[in-house]
C-alpha cells in the first residue's frame, strides 16, 4: 500500500506491505514527520481520527478497517506533548518570526558551489537569495516567475489560498488561527515553510523540491506535476539551484543569473542527481544552521528555548512570535 503523511513540516510518501504493523507504521510517520508524541487523522475532506493506540503494535496494519492505500494521514502533535528530540524535518515550517540575528550557516554567496552537467550543456550553481526573512519567497519567485523580488505578490497568494480553503488550512494545521495566520505571512518578517511551498506549488502547478542541506533528505511538494525547481534549505534560509550556460568542462557557472534555467521538466532524473551532489558540497562546507541545538530568546517574554521546536512550542502555547539569538 501507498499513502500520504502529512505533518507541520510537509508531506512524504510511504510505502508499506499489507503485512505490515501497526508498530512498523508508527515508525514511518515519527521518520517522516520528527514527531515522537503525535494524533492521526484521514479521510479528506471528511477528516476522522485514527487513534492508532487503540490497537496492539504487533498487530497488522490491513487489520485496523480502513484501506490506507491512496489516503492521506493528517498527523499533529498531540496537545501537551514535548517537542521530539529528532532534528527537524526538511523545509520545517517555522511558527514564529526568523529571529534578528540567528546563528548564520557558512557563506558561500561569493563561492557557490558548481557541478558540470555536461547532459545539459552548463553547469548546476547555487544562487544564493538577500537574507531578509523572505529568502524562500524570493527563490521561489526566481524560478516561477523569473523574478526574486515578487515576495509581497507572494505572500497575497499564499493568504489567498488560505482564506479560500478553510477545512483544508484549518488552526490545527496552520498552528494558530487562520486569519491571523493570514495577516502573519503577509508580514515581511515572517518565515515562508512547507505550507507556502505547498500553497505555491499547487497555485503554479509546479512541483517544489526541497532538499536539507543537513540531512540531504528531500520534500516534493504537488509532486507529479509535469516540471519542477529546487531549493535548498539551510535550516534558516532558502536558496535556488540554477543551471547556468557555460563551455566545455562545464565547471565554471556564469557569476550572472542571465541565461539561467531554474525550471525543469519533472521526468529529467539527472536534475535531482546534480541537485543532491551540491547539496553534498554545502553539506561538508557547513553551509546548514542546526535549528535543534542553537539557542533562542523570546523578545516578548524574555523565556529562552532550546531550537526551533521549542521555540515554536512556545509560540503556540502564548503567541509570542518574536525571537532572537540567546547570548
Amino acid at each position: 500500500m501507498r499513502f500520504r503523511v502529512r505533518g507541520p513540516s510537509g508531506q512524504s510518501t510511504v510505502t508499506l506491505e499489507s503485512s505490515s504493523s501497526i508498530q512498523e507504521l508508527r515508525a514511518q510517520i515519527v521518520e517522516k514527520t520528527g514527531l515522537t508524541s503525535f494524533d492521526v487523522k484521514y479521510g479528506y475532506p471528511d477528516i476522522k481520527p485514527l487513534a492508532l493506540d487503540q490497537f496492539a503494535p504487533n498487530q497488522a496494519v490491513s487489520e485496523i478497517g480502513i484501506d490506507l492505500n491512496g489516503e492521506q494521514l493528517i498527523v499533529v502533535p498531540r496537545e501537551g506533548a514535548a517537542p521530539s528530540s529528532e532534528p527537524p524535518a526538511p523545509a520545517s515550517q517555522a511558527l514564529y518570526q526568523q529571529p534578528s540575528s540567528p546563528p548564520k550557516p557558512q557563506s558561500c554567496e561569493d563561492d557557490p558551489p558548481e557541478i558540470a552537467s555536461p547532459e545539459h550543456g552548463g553547469t548546476f550553481v547555487l544562487r544564493v537569495m538577500p537574507d531578509d526573512n523572505s529568502c524562500l519567497f524570493r527563490a521561489v519567485g526566481a524560478a516561477v516567475m523569473g523574478d526574486m523580488d515578487t515576495m509581497v505578490e507572494l505572500r497575497s497568494i499564499v493568504a489567498g489560498s488560505i482564506q479560500s480553503n478553510p477545512v483544508e488550512y484549518s488552526a490545527a494545521i496552520l498552528g494558530k488561527n487562520p486569519d491571523d495566520y493570514c495577516q502573519w505571512i503577509q508580514n515581511e518578517d515572517s518565515w515562508g515553510g512547507a505550507i507556502e511551498l505547498k500553497i505555491l506549488s499547487e497555485y503554479f502547478n509546479i512541483e517544489i523540491c526541497s532538499i536539507d542541506v543537513q540531512t540531504l533528505n528531500m520534500f516534493q511538494f504537488n509532486e507529479g506535476a509535469p516540471t519542477r525547481c529546487i531549493v535548498v534549505y539551510s535550516g534558516i534560509h532558502y536558496d535556488v539551484l540554477a543551471l547556468s550556460p557555460s563551455d566545455p568542462p562545464y565547471t565554471h557557472a556564469n557569476p550572472s543569473a542571465d541565461g539561467d534555467t531554474k525550471i525543469f521538466e519533472a521526468v529529467d532524473p539527472v536534475v535531482l542527481e546534480k541537485a543532491k551532489e551540491l547539496c553534498q558540497v554545502l553539506q561538508r562546507k557547513h553551509y546548514y544552521t542546526d535549528t535543534a541545538g542553537f539557542s533562542v530568546r523570546c523578545n516578548t517574554c524574555g523565556g529562552t528555548f532550546t531550537g526551533e521546536k521549542g521555540a515554536a512550542k512556545h509560540a503556540s502555547e502564548t503567541g509570542h512570535y518574536d525571537f532572537g539569538e540567546a547570548v
